[in-house]
């Protein structure tokens, strides 16, 4: 533990209009710069599943940018979960009385200090 608290909005300051990194601007700007790249180089826009396809790009990076609660974002939200599934896990096993032996250690240590 670090002794002191973070204020819940300690990082806001960093972020662009609070919510968002430099790369999640760029993924959505991407996004949207694909998806009208392809609206204006199709041919068949009258066609709504046309427009629902090539406004695909834009919809996805939107999604992926969007602030979830104790996540910054769905990104980081999927991220993060990535990474605990694929990820090496490390158990340590201390045994049931490694807590007891440090509780023993603490009291005759007062005990200790008592004596003196």
């Amino acid at each position: 533990m670090n002794g002191f608290l973070v204020p819940a909005n300690a990082k806001k300051g960093t972020l662009i209009l609070n919510l968002f990194l430099p790369f999640d601007i760029i993924l959505f700007g991407s996004g949207i710069f694909i998806s009208l790249m392809l609206l204006a180089f199709s041919d068949n826009t009258t066609d709504t599943l046309t427009v629902i396809l090539i406004s695909l790009p834009a919809l996805i990076t939107g999604l992926l940018v969007m602030p979830i609660p104790n996540y910054h974002n769905v990104r980081v939200a999927i991220m993060s979960i990535y990474r605990f599934f694929t990820g090496r896990r490390r158990y340590i096993w201390k045994g049931w009385c490694f807590y007891e032996r440090f509780a023993q250690e603490s009291v005759a240590a007062k005990d200790a200090k008592g004596k003196f």
